[in-house]
This record gives structure tokens, sequence and C-alpha cells, in this order.
């Protein structure tokens, strides 16, 4: 077995106002393009997308692209409708992207053939891009079960899809509704040490953003069992502090010298409490 994808979930910086802060967000860019991770998953749900404009997107895309570059860099262009993810795949090929990720339409609840159509439709305006499914009931309150995948993944250029909020158990039930090749990611950050074990290729995980190394090193060491103990106490440590909060990702890498900005969306902010969890972890997987 081949070790897992880690591919960092990227935040977006804000300002105090709420405006983007390209620059914090280029900090943030340039702390993962140092990490050690494989690459990264930029403007999904823990760059808070559905609060950005089709502008910022570009913007932030720009700049993801500049940053990363030698990297891996999957786009999400996710929108409630086709029409909006087809601009957002033209503005991303004209930066130079090479793989899409597309979030199941949401909002408003959709059957299994309008979900379809839906992807029929952008993976066609993708042309030569890869795309990844992006599949998260929780938050679309549409649900893609194996059966859908299937149908999703016999469209041209879909080459993979990320699975998040599920457990990995359920990720890895989709691995025979889908043909050979086919690239599975959890968004289970936990789960990087067990991902290769269950036929996962990786793992997306906003917690890398701030704490790579347990991460890096679960990855490098999933197959060595005498060490898989020590690996997944400090992928714990770093998730429990995180919790996947934009707001706690972003004070966990101010404490570490990168000024990170704040959030867009109504987000709590981090107390004193959650503060000192973090400048625990900090220290802990130094």
């Amino acid at each position: 077995m081949t070790a897992p994808i880690v591919l960092t979930a990227a935040p977006v910086g804000f300002a105090p106002d709420g405006s983007v802060d390209l620059a914090a967000s280029r900090r943030i860019l340039e702390f993962i393009a140092d990490s050690g991770t494989d690459g990264a998953f930029v403007l999904g749900t823990t760059g808070e997308f559905p609060s950005l404009s089709r502008q910022e997107r570009h913007e932030l895309a720009k700049v993801s692209l500049q940053v990363l570059r030698g990297k891996r860099v999957v786009v999400h262009v996710g929108a409630p409708s086709a029409f909006q993810v087809r601009s957002l795949i033209a503005d991303v090929r004209e930066l130079g992207a090479s793989a899409v990720a597309v979030i199941t339409p949401y909002y408003l609840l959709a059957g299994d053939d309008a979900i379809v159509e839906f992807y029929r439709s952008v993976t066609a305006a993708a042309d030569d891009l890869e795309v990844y499914a992006y599949l998260f009931t929780a938050r679309t309150g549409n649900t893609v079960g194996p059966e859908l995948l299937t149908r999703i993944a016999a469209l041209p250029n879909v080459v993979g899809a990320k699975i998040s909020g599920e457990t990995i158990e359920a990720v890895a039930a989709y691995r025979e509704a889908v043909p050979p090749g086919f690239q599975l990611f959890t968004g289970g950050d936990r789960d990087v040490a067990r991902a290769a074990a269950h036929g996962v290729d990786g793992v997306v995980s906003g917690v890398a953003s701030v704490f790579p190394k347990p991460f890096v090193e679960a990855a490098a060491g999933a197959h060595d069992d005498e060490a898989a103990s020590r690996l997944q106490t400090a992928v714990d440590i770093a998730v429990d502090a995180v919790r996947g909060d934009p707001e706690r990702m972003k004070a966990g890498l101010a404490l570490q010298g990168v000024a990170a900005g704040t959030s867009r969306m109504a987000l709590d902010s981090v107390d004193a409490e959650g503060r000192a969890e973090l400048e625990r972890a900090i220290a802990a997987l130094r």
C-alpha cells in the first residue's frame, strides 16, 4: 500500500471588517507550502467559500496557485447552481488550475437525477481539468451514496471524490462503487493513518493547516505498526486542539508567528481556554 496523500484544507484570512485580507491569506499559503504536505484543497469549507464573491474567489485562487506552484492544488469551485460553477471553472482555468472540486448542489433538495445532471453540466465545462466530486451531506442536505457516485464517476473528467462528515468505514464503502484508479479522500482529519488500510487514497485536513507535522509523519509511517500509537496520539492532539474550526486554525497559526487574520462567517471567537489548548498542542507537537 502506498502512503496516504495529505492535502491541506486552506483557510482564508479576513480583516476585522470582514474584507478579504490577501496578505494574511498569502501567509497562510506560504506556511502550507513549507509544511511538507502533498498539496492543498483551497476555497472549500475551511476557506469559508459560501461567503466569497466570484471576484474574491478569483483573486484567492490566483494567489493559491502562485504560492503553491509545484504542489498538488485542487481549487474548489462549488456553488448551488451549475450556472455559477461553470463560470468559476472558466475563471480558474484561465489562472492555470489543473484540478477542481465541486460540492453537490445545496440549500434546495435535489434528487439523484438532478444531481447527476448538475455534474454532467459542470464536468462538460471542465473540459481538460480533473474534477473531484465533494460530498458533504451534513452541510448540503443532499446525499450521494455509493450507487449515485457510480453514476457521477462515469462522467468525463471525474477522477475522484472528497467525502466529509463520514467515518472512514463509510468512506471505504464507496471503493467498490467506483472504477480502478478513482481517488477517494476523507475529510476526517483523525483518519490519516488509517486511510490506506481502508482503501482510501488520502485525507483533506484543515487541522494540517496549523499542525502539519503529525499528519506528514502519520502518512509516512502509516504502515509502521510499532509507531502507530505514537503517531495517532500526535494527530489526536492536533485534532482535539483545533476542532476543525477556522477561527482556531487562525489563532493557532498566529501563536506560531503566522498573522492569519480572522474569519468572515459567524464563528465563535477563541477564548482564553481555547488559546491555552492551542498553546499546549504547539508545545507537545514541536
